[in-house]
């Protein structure tokens, strides 16, 4: 050890002591505050990458204090740095990033990272540590590819977090004296992109056979066919919103309690491969939307432009944001009647509106009585405060009434009463409603409802029991003709 603390160490930044990379880290926080700005800023690229990392930097610096970081590599260099030993940040990194950084641990005795003129990176890094060092020997800590020839020209190596491919090379060419945390295996990872994509969230997304089913011309096969396929390109879209969402909101979800352990918020799933598996499931869900047809392809554009706005914009200002969910909900609703070519009546576009409003405030109103809880008065990233509350809960029981009433004055209809064999049993799905939204309503107050109702309803035996009993009473309302 005493050798070892005469030799200087030389540390890399980016998915070495952090799980992520600062570039891309700032690209994310930079679209999500200035959208328009970032894609222009881009155009910094023709000045090199050094030159972008100063830009993105400049436009969305994120927040360093929350970055996921290797904890078990960072505690072996408090070790070293406990024992006298000089340990040097040397990084491709912006400066400001990587300076603030070496700030939050406290761990470096100097810091050597791109200037925005030379991406400190490969050779040049090499050559700044060798400049450093006044060609002594050093030890050198990375991951990638392109720290292999700075490995074998250090004295030791420190492999951290690096793929099969990386070892093997650091192997061959280099003493590798630690390793730590290889990366994840690919199984491991496309688990982690699986759970990012919420396939439980593609429930939602059988609201595309809502006109099918209210039409009753369900056994129709073509109509079928075309109801799957809507429902696969809206699930596609859904999965592709996600991960940018998931992007877009890496800081405040780092400071939850819950969302912080999502895939990317923790660092387990790269920041560039979320977009390009965002972008994958887009041109993908775009594509199947365009077999099914025109209309219902400009359907699932606007779906898709509702979502980007409301991630980038809508999110944090109030109500806007619940609107706009509410607005999302509908839409499902109207692609399946664009995608099977039937009609969308007035009845059903109201009843949506009005109890997707209602669901979309319990999510914020359960997310504020867990802010209350954890004695919170405002959410960052959120247009809402503790305060606002108990306003939130009348709107949102007030808009379940109104949803309530819609479905009233549709059963009364007696163009309804032809359709359904038992007209009358859709008194009792109307009750069962009422009581379901009142058990979500009493749930939230009570600090029970998980921030998104879907995943209560599936948790909840009592939800589930209940939405149960209400599909099968509209089966009967529909194909059972019931005496009196």
């Amino acid at each position: 050890m005493s050798a070892d603390r005469e030799v200087p160490l030389y540390v890399d930044l980016d998915g070495s002591v952090l799980r992520s990379d600062t570039l891309w880290e700032s690209f994310a926080s930079a679209l999500r505050r200035h959208p328009l700005r970032t894609v222009a800023a881009l155009a910094a690229l023709a000045s090199g990458r050094a030159a972008l990392k100063r830009r993105m930097a400049q436009l969305g610096a994120p927040d360093v204090d929350t970055l996921p970081l290797h904890e078990g590599f960072v505690a072996w260099l408090r070790e070293q740095r406990a024992a006298g030993r000089r340990i040097v940040l040397a990084t491709a990194a912006d400066r400001a990033l990587a300076e603030a950084v070496a700030a939050r641990l406290g761990l470096f005795d100097q810091v050597l990272a791109s200037d925005g003129r030379r991406n400190l990176k490969g050779r040049h890094k090499l050559a700044a540590i060798r400049e450093d060092a006044g060609g002594a020997v050093f030890d050198y800590c990375g991951n990638g590819p392109e720290d292999v020839a700075i490995f074998a020209a250090a004295r030791r190596a420190v492999v951290v977090g690096a793929s099969p491919r990386v070892v093997r090379a650091a192997r061959s060419q280099a003493d590798v004296a630690v390793e730590f945390e290889r990366r994840p295996a690919r199984a491991q990872r496309l688990r982690w992109l699986l759970v990012a994509l919420r396939p439980h969230q593609w429930l939602k997304n059988l609201l595309v056979l809502v006109p099918l089913l209210t039409s009753f011309r369900i056994e129709e096969p073509m109509l079928g066919r075309d109801a799957f396929l809507a429902f696969v390109s809206f699930s596609l879209a859904a999965s592709s919103g996600y991960l940018l969402n998931d992007l877009l909101d890496l800081g405040a979800d780092r400071r939850h309690p819950r969302k912080s352990d999502r895939a990317f918020a923790a660092g387990r799933l790269s920041v560039p491969s979320g977009f390009a598996g965002s972008a994958a499931l887009l041109l993908a869900s775009l594509a199947i939307a365009w077999a099914v047809g025109e209309r219902f392809a400009a359907t699932v554009l606007l779906y898709l432009a509702m979502t980007g706005t409301y991630s980038a914009l809508l999110k944090r200002i109030a109500l806007l944001d619940v609107a706009m969910l509410a607005g999302l909900y509908t839409v499902r609703v109207i692609g399946g009647g664009t995608a099977t070519g039937i009609p969308v009546s007035v009845w059903l576009l109201a009843f949506s509106v009005f109890l997707f409003f209602s669901l979309a405030l319990l999510k914020r109103c359960g997310e504020l009585v867990a802010q209350r809880e954890r004695e919170e008065d405002t959410g960052k990233g959120r247009g809402y405060e503790v305060s606002d509350l108990p306003v939130l809960q009348s709107l949102g029981i007030a808009t379940s009434c109104a949803a309530l009433v819609v479905l009233a004055l549709y059963v009364q209809d007696p163009d309804v009463a032809r359709r359904y064999a038992s007209p009358q049993v859709l008194w009792l799905m109307l009750f069962g409603l009422l009581v379901w939204l009142g058990r979500l309503w009493l749930d939230t107050a009570r600090g029970r409802m998980h921030d998104d109702p879907l995943v209560y309803t599936l948790r909840d035996r009592g939800s589930r029991w209940t939405v149960g009993v209400l599909l099968v009473l509209f089966g009967v309302a529909a194909a059972v003709d019931l005496p009196g």
